[in-house]
């Protein structure tokens, strides 16, 4: 694991009844697909609903930073835990 973060609702402050935490997970590897990296990671002890997204290292440096989406990560992202590869 290299960084563990969270976006969205909860990142901004604006979150309510029925608001998911959205996290985003960097590691330095994973054989498994993007799309089937989430559902390895048991989140049912969190106390509210969330989603994961799980980028490898070099995805997340790869991601394009003109897209909406990499703007709005770079922007709301709140990192709780780093460590550089």
């Amino acid at each position: 694991m290299l960084r563990v973060g969270y976006f969205g609702s909860y990142a901004r402050g604006d979150w309510g009844v029925g608001s998911d935490l959205d996290i985003v997970l960097v590691v330095a590897r994973d054989e498994l697909a993007f799309t089937r990296r989430g559902a390895a990671w048991d989140l049912t002890l969190l106390p509210v609903s969330a989603d994961v997204l799980v980028y490898t290292h070099e995805e997340w440096r790869g991601l394009d930073p003109a897209s909406r989406f990499a703007r709005t990560l770079a922007r709301e992202v709140v990192w709780v835990w780093v460590r550089e590869p």
